[in-house]
C-alpha cells in the first residue's frame, strides 16, 4: 500500500468496475464482484491488490505471487497462478497505470487552504521565512529554518537543525536531520515513468517516496525524484552539487559525492564513498559498488565493480581507457605521418 501521508486510498473497487476503466476483459465474468484495494508489483502485493506482468523476465514472480488479480496478455494466460483473477488485455502496464490513478491519487492543496496549515506540526525554534507554505500534516524538527517561498508538501516529515533554501519544493519525502537543501531544489516530484497506449503517452503513477538520512546535502536547482514503487534514497552524509537528477528507485549509499551536472537514471543502486564527476551519466537499473570513481562526463552503461575508477563514454576501467588513447594516438600518428615518418 502506498504511504497514506502522501497518497488517497480510494479502494476498495469491484474487478467489474476496474476492467472497465482501464480497457481489460475478465477471463472469467463470474469474478466481477470481487474487490481490489491495491495496485503494487507483483513479488509484494496480496489478495486485495492487482499488479501486472508484460515481461518474461518475471514469469517466476507471476506464478508466486499472491496477487489477487494480474494485468496481463492473452499470450500469457497459461502462466498466471490458479486462483488468481486474469485482467487480460493487450496493454497491461497502461491497464495497471489507469488503476493506480485511480486507487491511489496524491494529496493536493486545496484552494482554501491557509499557507501554513493548521494540522502541519512544527517544533519549537522553527524559522518560516515569508511566503513558505507548509502542507497538512507535515512535520518540521526543531531548528529547522525554512526559506523564502518554499513549498513543503502535505505528509512531508523534516528532522532537526536542518536547512531549507529559497524556492526549495518537497513532497513525498522524509528527511532526516541535519540535512541541507538548498534553492530551488526539487524533492520527491513524480519519476520518469511513461508508457505508449495508440500512439500516445500515458504517465504511470509514481508511488513511492524520497527519503533523505541524515547530514545529506543537495544542491540548488538538483531535482531528486520520488519511487514508482519503492523509495528513492539517499544514505548518511552524501552531498550533492547543483543542477544534479537522481531519478526514480535511485539508491545511494553513505558518504557519497555527486559533482554538478550528474544524472543517474532509474533502479541504479550505488554503494558507500562512491564519487561521480561532473556531467558524468549513469545508465538505468546497473550497480556500482562501494569506492568507485566515476570520472567527469564519463558515460558509465554496465555495473562498476568496487573500487574502480571508469573514464569515458562508453566508461571502462582507466587503465583501459588509457591503453586504448595511446593506442589511438599512435595508429593517428602512423596514419598522417606514414611508416617512413616514425
Amino acid at each position: 500500500m502506498p504511504d497514506p501521508r502522501f497518497f488517497e486510498n480510494q479502494g476498495p473497487v469491484s474487478l467489474g468496475d476496474l476492467a472497465a476503466v482501464c480497457g481489460a476483459e475478465l477471463a472469467d465474468p463470474a469474478t466481477s464482484g470481487r474487490s481490489i484495494r491495491s495496485v503494487g508489483p507483483l513479488e509484494r502485493v496480496g489478495p486485495d491488490d492487482v499488479a501486472f506482468y508484460a515481461d518474461r523476465r518475471y514469469r517466476d514472480d507471476l506464478a508466486a505471487t499472491r496477487a489477487g488479480a494480474v494485468f496481463l496478455t492473452a499470450a500469457n494466460v497459461e502462466y498466471a497462478p490458479a486462483g488468481c483473477v486474469l485482467l487480460v488485455t493487450p496493454q497491461p502496464y497502461a491497464a495497471y497505470a489507469r488503476a493506480a490513478a485511480l486507487l491511489h491519487p496524491p494529496k493536493r492543496w486545496h484552494a482554501d487552504d491557509p499557507a501554513i496549515h493548521p494540522s502541519a506540526e512544527l517544533e519549537e525554534g522553527v524559522a518560516i521565512g515569508h511566503g513558505v507554505v507548509v502542507g497538512a500534516y507535515a512535520q518540521i524538527g526543531r531548528g529547522t529554518r525554512i526559506g523564502p517561498y518554499a513549498v513543503i508538501g502535505p505528509g512531508v516529515a523534516i528532522g532537526r537543525d536542518c536547512q531549507i533554501g529559497a524556492r526549495a519544493v518537497i513532497g513525498f519525502a522524509l528527511i532526516g536531520d541535519r540535512v541541507k537543501i538548498l534553492a530551488g531544489a526539487l524533492i520527491g516530484e513524480p519519476g520518469f515513468g511513461v508508457t505508449t497506449v495508440d500512439d500516445t503517452t500515458l504517465d504511470v503513477p509514481q508511488l513511492g517516496r524520497v527519503i533523505l538520512q541524515d547530514n545529506v546535502g543537495v544542491g540548488a536547482g538538483t531535482c531528486i525524484d520520488r519511487g514508482a514503487w519503492d523509495d528513492t534514497v539517499v544514505g548518511e552524509n552524501t552531498k550533492i552539487d547543483n543542477l544534479v537528477q537522481v531519478a526514480h528507485n535511485v539508491r545511494l549509499g553513505r558518504n557519497c559525492l555527486l559533482a554538478a551536472q550528474t544524472g543517474i537514471s532509474g533502479s541504479v543502486i550505488v554503494g558507500d564513498r562512491v564519487s561521480f564527476g561532473g556531467a558524468s551519466g549513469i545508465t538505468d537499473h546497473i550497480t556500482i559498488g562501494d569506492g568507485a570513481t566515476i570520472a567527469g562526463t564519463a558515460g558509465v552503461m554496465k555495473s562498476v565493480p568496487p573500487g574502480e575508477m571508469w573514464v569515458g563514454t562508453p566508461a571502462r576501467p582507466i587503465r583501459r581507457f588509457m591503453r586504448e588513447t595511446a593506442w589511438l594516438a599512435k595508429m593517428a600518428r602512423k596514419r598522417v605521418q606514414g611508416p617512413e615518418d616514425e
